[in-house]
């Protein structure tokens, strides 16, 4: 327990206890995680040579791309059930179009990470433009969230649409403390296929890897569907639910009216 605990403390990673749940057979959040920027800049073995040090049958749920309301609160309303915590990777152009779900996702205790202003192919883009569609993305989340158009982010953690990036703008990212998600695996669920495939699939897939960032899209309606199946497989295979939060000074939760 001690080495686990210096080992912890050594890569930057600061691990505290979940908060308990009213219904004692959910699934839960086991633990939450402090990720510190400075120790890991980029994670998710899909696209960086490291991810998050979690352990065997750890899962860390992430999001892109919304918020959509119809979807995401099929999501939410799935998660709050089995009481987990996921990560939400906004578009800035969803949040500024939907300020109360940004609110309710934050009021639920998810963390709200950056992914654009309007999810262009970064790497095809040139650099002063990759660097306004990170700013106003963040701008536009922090304005919903706190109602301040900021470029600094209350949540430091960022995703690239299509996990598609050029050395300039990881550099950019790492210079300013914004750790870059990968994922370590994933749903697919933007190609064409029923929810029962979809499921199969990232069961399939999450047995194989044992553990690992995984990354679904709440507007998608397919996910939105299997969210409560996917959980209950989590909980009934052994699986522990891991919450992400940036290291440093605790997050500003969004106006709870």
């Amino acid at each position: 327990m001690a080495v686990a605990a210096a080992l912890a403390a050594l890569a930057g990673i600061a691990a505290t206890e979940a908060a308990e749940c009213p219904r004692k057979d959910a699934l839960g959040t086991s633990r939450v995680l402090s990720v510190d920027a400075k120790t890991y800049p980029r994670v998710g073995l899909k696209s960086f040579p490291q991810t998050l040090p979690l352990a065997d049958r750890e899962v860390v749920l992430t999001f892109d791309d919304g918020p959509n309301p119809p979807t995401t609160s099929k999501v939410l309303a799935a998660l709050a059930q089995e009481c987990v915590r996921a990560t939400f990777f906004l578009i800035g152009l969803h949040a500024s179009q939907q300020p109360d779900m940004v609110k309710r996702i934050a009021r639920e205790g998810h963390t709200i990470g950056h992914h654009t202003y309007s999810h262009p192919f970064m790497a095809r883009i040139p650099f002063d433009k990759a660097r306004s569609e990170i700013d106003r993305g963040i701008a536009a989340v922090e304005t919903a969230l706190h109602g301040a158009g900021t470029t600094t982010p209350s949540t430091p953690f960022f995703r690239f649409p299509y996990f598609e990036g050029t050395p300039a703008q990881l550099d950019l990212l790492q210079s300013r403390g914004i750790v870059v998600f990968g994922a370590d695996l994933w749903a697919s669920d933007w190609n064409e296929m029923t929810p029962e495939q979809e499921l199969k699939l990232v069961t399939e897939r999450l047995a194989a890897s044992g553990k690992g960032i995984v990354l679904f899209h709440d507007p998608k309606a397919r996910t939105a569907a299997i969210m409560p199946a996917f959980l209950r497989y989590l909980r009934e295979n052994g699986y522990r639910i891991v919450h992400i939060v940036p290291s440093g000074p605790p997050q500003k939760n969004a106006d709870a009216r």
